[in-house]
Protein backbone atom coordinates (compact mmCIF):
# COMPACT_ATOMS: atom_id res chain seq x y z
CA UNK A 1 0.00 0.00 0.00
CA UNK A 2 1.11 3.56 -0.72
CA UNK A 3 1.81 6.04 1.52
CA UNK A 4 -0.07 9.29 1.34
CA UNK A 5 1.35 12.58 1.76
CA UNK A 6 -0.10 15.55 4.09
CA UNK A 7 -0.47 19.17 3.03
CA UNK A 8 -2.17 22.06 4.47
CA UNK A 9 -4.91 24.08 3.54
CA UNK A 10 -3.63 27.57 1.85
CA UNK A 11 -4.94 31.19 2.66
CA UNK A 12 -5.60 33.34 -0.44
CA UNK A 13 -6.84 36.93 -0.40
CA UNK A 14 -8.90 37.67 -3.69
CA UNK A 15 -8.40 40.71 -5.81
CA UNK A 16 -11.21 42.63 -3.39
CA UNK A 17 -9.14 41.46 -0.66
CA UNK A 18 -11.49 38.80 0.58
CA UNK A 19 -9.30 35.88 2.75
CA UNK A 20 -10.17 32.38 2.32
CA UNK A 21 -8.47 29.10 3.40
CA UNK A 22 -8.75 26.48 0.36
CA UNK A 23 -7.18 23.24 -0.28
CA UNK A 24 -4.42 23.84 -2.91
CA UNK A 25 -1.56 21.52 -4.15
CA UNK A 26 1.41 21.98 -5.46
CA UNK A 27 1.74 20.94 -8.72
CA UNK A 28 4.21 19.97 -11.16
CA UNK A 29 3.14 20.00 -14.87
CA UNK A 30 4.98 19.18 -18.04
CA UNK A 31 4.81 19.68 -21.95
CA UNK A 32 7.23 17.84 -23.51
CA UNK A 33 9.82 19.63 -22.65
CA UNK A 34 8.78 22.16 -20.74
CA UNK A 35 7.68 22.19 -16.96
CA UNK A 36 5.64 24.78 -14.78
CA UNK A 37 5.09 24.83 -10.81
CA UNK A 38 1.41 25.60 -10.15
CA UNK A 39 -0.79 25.49 -7.05
CA UNK A 40 -3.87 23.73 -7.93
CA UNK A 41 -6.77 23.36 -6.26
CA UNK A 42 -8.85 20.46 -4.97
CA UNK A 43 -12.46 20.72 -6.31
CA UNK A 44 -14.69 17.76 -5.10
CA UNK A 45 -17.56 19.96 -7.02
CA UNK A 46 -15.45 20.08 -10.43
CA UNK A 47 -16.26 17.39 -13.38
CA UNK A 48 -12.91 18.21 -15.08
CA UNK A 49 -9.76 19.43 -14.32
CA UNK A 50 -9.49 23.27 -15.70
CA UNK A 51 -6.00 24.24 -16.74
CA UNK A 52 -6.19 28.35 -17.63
CA UNK A 53 -5.07 29.28 -20.88
CA UNK A 54 -1.53 31.76 -19.76
CA UNK A 55 -0.51 28.16 -17.82
CA UNK A 56 -1.06 26.49 -20.87
CA UNK A 57 0.87 28.98 -23.26
CA UNK A 58 3.80 29.25 -20.53
CA UNK A 59 3.99 25.43 -21.14
CA UNK A 60 4.29 25.81 -25.10
CA UNK A 61 0.89 24.42 -25.78
CA UNK A 62 -0.33 25.89 -29.05
CA UNK A 63 -4.34 26.82 -28.73
CA UNK A 64 -4.75 26.17 -32.57
CA UNK A 65 -3.20 22.98 -32.53
CA UNK A 66 -5.83 21.36 -30.18
CA UNK A 67 -8.39 20.17 -31.75
CA UNK A 68 -11.02 18.66 -28.92
CA UNK A 69 -13.64 21.59 -27.79
CA UNK A 70 -14.64 20.56 -24.20
CA UNK A 71 -17.60 22.39 -22.57
CA UNK A 72 -17.54 23.86 -19.24
CA UNK A 73 -20.54 24.82 -16.64
CA UNK A 74 -20.28 27.42 -14.28
CA UNK A 75 -18.61 30.54 -13.81
CA UNK A 76 -16.60 29.23 -17.65
CA UNK A 77 -19.75 28.06 -19.41
CA UNK A 78 -18.79 31.44 -21.72
CA UNK A 79 -14.87 30.72 -22.08
CA UNK A 80 -14.12 28.34 -24.76
CA UNK A 81 -11.79 25.68 -24.15
CA UNK A 82 -9.69 22.53 -25.48
CA UNK A 83 -8.75 19.08 -24.49
CA UNK A 84 -4.84 18.79 -23.38
CA UNK A 85 -3.49 15.81 -21.62
CA UNK A 86 -0.53 16.41 -19.36
CA UNK A 87 2.45 15.03 -17.38
CA UNK A 88 1.68 15.95 -13.78
CA UNK A 89 3.65 15.24 -10.11
CA UNK A 90 2.49 15.41 -7.22
CA UNK A 91 4.70 15.24 -4.34
CA UNK A 92 7.13 12.11 -4.40
CA UNK A 93 4.55 10.18 -6.25
CA UNK A 94 5.03 8.63 -9.84
CA UNK A 95 4.25 11.23 -12.69
CA UNK A 96 0.34 10.96 -13.88
CA UNK A 97 -1.35 12.15 -16.80
CA UNK A 98 -3.91 14.63 -16.53
CA UNK A 99 -6.36 15.54 -18.74
CA UNK A 100 -7.65 19.42 -18.98
CA UNK A 101 -9.92 21.89 -19.93
CA UNK A 102 -7.66 24.51 -21.51
CA UNK A 103 -9.77 27.48 -21.11
CA UNK A 104 -9.28 30.82 -22.67
CA UNK A 105 -9.60 32.37 -19.24
CA UNK A 106 -6.53 33.67 -17.48
CA UNK A 107 -9.16 34.12 -13.98
CA UNK A 108 -9.17 31.12 -12.78
CA UNK A 109 -6.54 29.05 -11.00
CA UNK A 110 -5.74 25.33 -12.12
CA UNK A 111 -8.64 23.39 -11.04
CA UNK A 112 -8.37 19.45 -10.20
CA UNK A 113 -11.45 17.77 -10.67
CA UNK A 114 -12.99 14.60 -10.81
CA UNK A 115 -11.79 13.70 -14.47
CA UNK A 116 -9.58 12.51 -14.41
CA UNK A 117 -7.61 14.05 -10.78
CA UNK A 118 -9.93 11.98 -8.14
CA UNK A 119 -9.42 9.25 -10.79
CA UNK A 120 -5.88 8.89 -10.08
CA UNK A 121 -5.69 10.07 -6.84
CA UNK A 122 -7.78 9.25 -3.25
CA UNK A 123 -7.65 12.34 -1.10
CA UNK A 124 -9.09 12.76 2.52
CA UNK A 125 -10.08 16.64 3.94
CA UNK A 126 -9.39 16.95 7.78
CA UNK A 127 -11.37 20.52 6.78
CA UNK A 128 -11.02 21.16 10.81
CA UNK A 129 -7.12 20.65 11.30
CA UNK A 130 -7.36 22.27 7.82
CA UNK A 131 -5.55 19.80 5.96
CA UNK A 132 -6.04 17.03 2.89
CA UNK A 133 -4.15 13.80 2.60
CA UNK A 134 -3.35 12.61 -1.06
CA UNK A 135 -2.69 8.91 -1.94
CA UNK A 136 -2.35 7.60 -5.39
CA UNK A 137 -4.97 4.67 -6.42
CA UNK A 138 -3.46 1.67 -5.24
CA UNK A 139 -3.49 0.21 -8.78
CA UNK A 140 -1.67 3.11 -10.01
CA UNK A 141 1.70 2.25 -11.48
CA UNK A 142 2.74 5.73 -13.08
CA UNK A 143 4.49 6.44 -16.43
CA UNK A 144 7.55 6.27 -17.76
CA UNK A 145 8.71 9.56 -19.59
Amino acid sequence: MLDGQRFSFTERTNNIGQISIMPYLPLTLTNERRTVEVMALLDTGASVNVLPYNVGVELGAVWEAQSVSIPLSGNLARSESRGLVLSAIVAQFSPVLLAFAWTQSRDVPVILGHMNFFLEFNVCFYRHELAFEIRPRENQTGITL
